[in-house]
């Protein structure tokens, strides 16, 4: 792939208004990359397959608004309370990574439309006392760092002795190995650890919160924002976000989950 050089974007920096550099989407076009972030560790979404090859819902998202923008795409891996950062410097142009649209977030970067919406929900281990969400607090909580079961945990359980650990599955372990009575994180991926340990975890999927999935972008960037969004609404329209849904989740957008 092509790399096209990144402006690191010091007003950002300095904390002033103004872009002297313009729209990312005027750089991406001009360069002929889009830098997409992200953390390739949420199947079915963004994962790394036995050669090391990034596969998922997300990346293929990626890929096709890099076709349709007519420019070619490369990904930046990394944790994922880095990619804020990341972007912020203009070391990505976007994030694309199941990252959950909040109010909080939207103070230091800017949000397309949502292009996923999930729950956040609790994996407990199968000997666990907890029977319902309400349950979990005063227990041990595990939760991955800089997501918003991290962020909403504490107000979710007061009284909950909560474990901020780097990645998911490291917390998954905590609660298999009965470590943790319970982690709190993303529906589609408590469902999934279960499903791989059906003897040693249950899945609690009463809704804690709501969890709209949205691209992030520079904070102020308006253009880049609407064109991305102009994307989604194509996408949706012609059939091609429901052929790519049921690619990866095997049921239609629409379907009862």
């Amino acid at each position: 792939m092509r790399v096209a050089p990144l402006l690191v974007l010091l007003v950002l920096a300095c904390g002033c208004g103004g872009d002297p550099y313009g729209s990312t989407l005027e750089r991406v076009q001009d360069g002929g990359v889009r830098v997409v972030g992200t953390e390739p560790e949420v199947p079915p979404f963004e994962s790394l397959d036995a050669g090391g090859n990034l596969g998922g819902f997300d990346i293929d998202l990626a890929r096709a608004i890099a076709e349709d923008l007519g420019v070619e795409v490369r990904f930046e891996t990394m944790a994922f309370d880095s990619l804020p950062s990341a972007l912020g410097v203009g070391k990505i142009d976007v994030i694309l990574s199941g990252m959950t649209a909040t109010p909080e977030r939207a103070k230091s970067r800017a949000f397309t439309d949502t292009y996923f919406r999930t729950q956040l929900c609790l994996l407990v281990h199968s000997d666990s006392a907890i029977g319902k969400p309400q349950d979990a607090d005063g227990k041990r909580i595990v939760v991955k760092l800089g997501t918003t079961g991290d962020m909403q945990a504490p107000t979710l359980f007061p009284r909950a002795r909560i474990t901020r650990l780097d990645t998911e599955g490291a917390c998954a372990l905590e609660v298999i190995h009965g470590r943790a009575d319970a982690f709190l994180y993303d529906r589609h991926s408590i469902v999934r650890h279960h499903r791989a340990h059906p003897e040693t975890t249950r899945a609690l999927l009463d809704p804690l919160s709501d969890e709209p999935y949205a691209m992030a972008v520079r904070h102020g960037d308006q253009v880049f924002v609407d064109r991305l969004n102009d994307f989604l609404r194509r996408i949706r329209a012609n059939g091609a976000y429901a052929a790519l849904y049921e690619k990866h989740f095997g049921v239609p957008p629409d379907a009862p989950r």
